[in-house]
């Protein structure tokens, strides 16, 4: 994995003063960063799927693929007034503020199998928001799949006992 790690650019001070950015738009344009991402996080999955969820924005990289590769569908979860239909909605805590993400109502059946896909683990704030509309609307949370995950913010405390994968962790 460390290949990987090294296709990632850091940035400081994005997009606030002391924060240090894990850029991925470096890992994807490079076809075997984009290809083994998608192969590796595949492989970390408890078959079968139903349903694979891309949080908004960069999730949408992730969990179409993932979808594909599963033989499952995909459903975006999209900040508020994105979806046209009818939609369940959760509010959630950031560090420096508070957000809301939709999903339309009809998007998870009763019991489906479903993988939250994103491209960060960091707090675990907004995963956790997803599991919880997931779960709302019937939904059985598989598994949680992310590209980075930054150890030090103890996001997989906040998400319990789902089954997290994190390709490339970063432990400061």
């Amino acid at each position: 994995m460390d290949n990987l790690k090294r296709m990632i650019r850091t940035v400081p001070d994005f997009p606030k003063p002391g924060i240090q950015f894990y850029d991925i738009t470096t890992l994807l344009k490079e076809p075997y960063g984009l290809r083994t991402t998608i192969d590796r996080l595949t492989e970390f999955v408890d078959r079968p799927i139903d349903t694979v969820v891309g949080i908004e924005a960069r999730g949408f990289i992730f969990a179409p693929a993932l979808a594909y590769r599963l033989g499952a569908g995909f459903v975006p979860v999209r900040k508020p007034r994105k979806l046209p239909a009818e939609t369940e909605s959760v509010s959630y805590s950031l560090e420096y503020g508070t957000d809301t993400l939709e999903i339309h109502r009809d998007a998870v059946g009763e019991g489906h199998r479903v993988l939250i896909a994103d491209d960060l683990l960091a707090t675990g704030g907004t995963a956790k928001a997803v599991v919880d509309l997931v779960e709302r609307l019937g939904g059985t949370v598989a598994g949680l799949a992310f590209v980075v995950e930054l150890n030090f913010l103890k996001g997989r405390e906040r998400l319990g006992d789902y089954k997290i994968s994190s390709l490339l962790q970063y432990d400061e």
